[in-house]
């Protein structure tokens, strides 16, 4: 058989994903804060791009210095008649713009303290523990020994080396670990440097001279029992009453099982809403918060050099041209992307009145196709719109993906959001009798009795979704 090449014209449809659409895409399902630092790098990246101030301004001057690309060369010509790096007295500008008020001599600035010194920061635990025991006036070795258990701590204050490790470490005898490992375990806080919960809470135990009595007892021996509030077999083992179990069970809830918390460095995360619904009168406005969002623009400087056919050389028109297609790609994906947060959150109002209105139990169950088909765009985009962007509503601030539910169904009526029963469920077991705490299966009775229909292995998982113990772990004796 003979082999022979053939040319064939063939028809095809296939999706491309261009730059633009990956960038938009990209924006799309960041967050405000992950959209304001991968604003400020373009901004850093991109000599095009500039930033507008409020009063029309902006933060770059209009003689810009000349362009000077990686291994490209520079723009010549007319562009060069502006003052260039080696034209500009910098000294003179420094000079000029960096004073406030009153000049300050060189002898004032020597004598003037650092600014260092006047920024408050909090003692971490290691510094806290290693002034300790340089308090000590240790030899080598326990220094040595010291500073490797400290330097071995988690956040909550543990030691997350064991003896063998800490003894190959430190070339030390293991006597010699153990001793400076109880010095440190003395320290303030009480139970650092401790290896499990047992030893965190009996070392704080002995501290408060609680050696003999029922608490000690309870910990080094009934620590599992303790956990699942099995009272009835702690007082069957020490062979002492409930009234005497739960009052050591009270001590041992004052003590603290994260010695380190107190030196905990990290700060709150405040949430800043992307979007404001505002009820006014009788009717709800959509607004878009722009506060800290930079406003942009494209550098009139080199919009004009390229526009104006001025002498620059073809790799640096090449430079500035994709430079200005990065700013301007990334000036209409932003305004594109708070476009589509404003027509989503327009269409879940519309949907979720009720809710805006009156509260979380009249939320109504609503998938991404809901709104999809309402405002014209596919689901997948829906979901990147609504995920990590939230919104300031006069009934908290939520995020996006709060108002899609499942539904569940009632026993007479329409369907209700799953968000609306886990509420329900909360605000049941904040009501109840701490000493006879509701079951699983008296919750689910309870929701039929309000008309909503749901098994008690459904109670039992959204009990577990809002981080509520069972009703035996909830009783308080």
């Amino acid at each position: 058989m003979a082999l022979e090449l053939r040319q064939q014209l063939k028809l095809s449809q296939q999706l491309i994903m261009t730059p633009q659409l990956q960038l938009a895409i990209k924006l799309l399902q960041l967050s405000r804060l992950e959209l304001l630092e991968t604003i400020h790098q373009e901004l850093q990246e991109n000599p095009t791009l500039e930033e507008t101030l409020e009063d029309g301004s902006t933060d770059q001057t209009e003689e810009a210095p000349e362009i000077i690309p990686p291994d490209i060369g520079s723009i010549s010509g007319e562009i060069s008649d502006h003052k260039t790096v080696e034209d500009t007295d910098w000294s003179s500008l420094i000079n000029e713009y960096s004073t406030s008020g009153r000049v300050t001599s060189e002898t004032e600035k020597k004598d003037a303290p650092n600014y260092e010194s006047f920024i408050a920061q909090k003692e971490s635990l290691q510094d806290h523990l290693s002034w300790q025991l340089l308090m000590t006036f240790p030899d080598p070795e326990i220094e040595n020994l010291g500073s490797l258990i400290i330097g071995n701590l988690n956040a909550d204050g543990y030691l997350e080396l064991s003896l063998d490790e800490l003894v190959r470490t430190s070339q030390s005898s293991s006597e010699k670990a153990i001793e400076v490992l109880q010095m440190l375990q003395t320290f303030d806080p009480i139970g650092v440097c401790s290896r499990d919960l047992r030893e965190c809470l009996l070392i704080q135990a002995r501290h408060f001279n609680l050696e003999g009595t029922p608490v000690v007892d309870i910990i080094s021996n009934h620590l599992h029992h303790l956990e699942r509030k099995n009272y009835k077999a702690i007082s069957k083992a020490l062979k002492l009453s409930i009234e005497d179990i739960v009052s050591a069970v009270d001590i041992i809830k004052g003590l603290e099982p994260r010695p380190g918390r107190l030196f905990s460095s990290e700060s709150p995360q405040y949430i800043t809403p992307d979007i404001y619904v505002y009820k006014v009168d009788d009717d709800f406005v959509v607004v878009l918060n722009d506060d800290g969002m930079p406003k942009l623009k494209v550098n009139s400087f080199y919009k004009d050099a390229i526009q104006q056919k001025k002498k620059v050389s073809d790799q640096t028109r090449d430079y500035v041209q994709e430079k200005m297609r990065s700013a301007t790609w990334l000036i209409r994906s932003i305004h594109q992307r708070q476009k589509t947060i404003y027509k989503v959150m327009e269409s879940i109002l519309r949907y979720q009145r009720e809710f805006f209105e009156r509260g979380i139990l009249h939320l109504k169950p609503m998938v991404l196709r809901d709104i999809a088909d309402d405002i014209g765009m596919h689901e997948s985009t829906i979901s990147r719109v609504t995920t990590n962007k939230y919104a300031h509503t006069p009934q908290g601030i939520f995020e996006l993906k709060f108002f899609f539910n499942s539904s569940i169904n009632r026993m007479h009526g329409e369907a209700i959001a799953s968000a609306s029963v886990l509420n329900q469920i909360k605000q049941i077991i904040g009501g109840e009798d701490q000493k006879k705490p509701y079951s699983d299966q008296q919750l689910s009775e309870m929701l039929e009795a309000a008309n909503i229909k749901v098994a008690r292995r459904t109670v039992a998982k959204y009990r577990e979704m809002l981080k509520v113990l069972p009703s035996s772990r909830r009783r308080q004796f």
